[in-house]
């Protein structure tokens, strides 16, 4: 039996609406922290230019293989094995890498490692494309971020949402310049960083 996650059912047309110009470039997309597998293989049976990566943890590929099972496109591969703590990422080539609802469920030392390690494997001009929800000036942006923000926090005192200057500075440090912003349904944002030095 697949797993089914209601929020990607919700989210994926609006994102895939901005992935659709933002991956036009591209050709090798790693998702880090696929989950269900639901995104991957919607994005990929609507975006056949590329070919997509999905990753996580080994616990759930079970789940994503069997949404690439039940009918995925060609160009969307099998699961990849990827820890943001580990030191070995693998290298692709990936000229893209896309993560959605990622930076508020891990810590914040975990934030600084994925968007170190995504840097690490783009080669100069490559996109970091982040989905989900962050603060501004240290607020959130409604109440409804301020209440999830409590529940998430309940769940696991090292998340939370993120403020968006401390991910950007880290992506800075990381040689990735914020080139778009996109509001987003439900207060989330998309945000394109790209990889310095094309």
């Amino acid at each position: 039996m697949k797993p089914h996650s209601p929020a990607c059912e919700r989210n994926r047309e609006p994102i895939l609406a901005v992935l659709r110009r933002l991956l036009q470039p591209a050709r090798n997309v790693l998702e880090i922290g696929s989950g269900t597998g639901q995104h991957a293989v919607y994005f990929a049976a609507d975006l056949p230019h590329l070919t997509w990566h999905p990753s996580d943890l080994p616990v759930h590929h079970a789940g994503i293989r069997a949404w690439i099972d039940d009918g995925g496109p060609a160009n969307v591969k099998q699961p990849i094995s990827l820890d943001v703590d580990q030191e070995d990422w693998p290298q692709g080539p990936f000229d893209a890498v896309f993560t959605a609802n990622t930076l508020h469920i891990v810590s914040w030392p975990r934030v600084q490692r994925l968007i170190r390690g995504a840097a690490s494997i783009l080669p100069p001009g490559g996109s970091l494309c982040v989905y989900g929800p962050f603060n501004y000036n240290g607020r959130f942006t409604s109440q409804s971020n301020a209440d999830f923000n409590q529940w998430l926090l309940y769940r696991d005192p090292d998340s939370g949402i993120r403020d968006i200057e401390k991910v950007t500075r880290v992506a800075a440090e990381a040689g990735l310049a914020l080139v778009e912003d996109n509001p987003m349904p439900a207060n989330n944002r998309l945000l394109h960083l790209q990889k310095e030095g094309s």
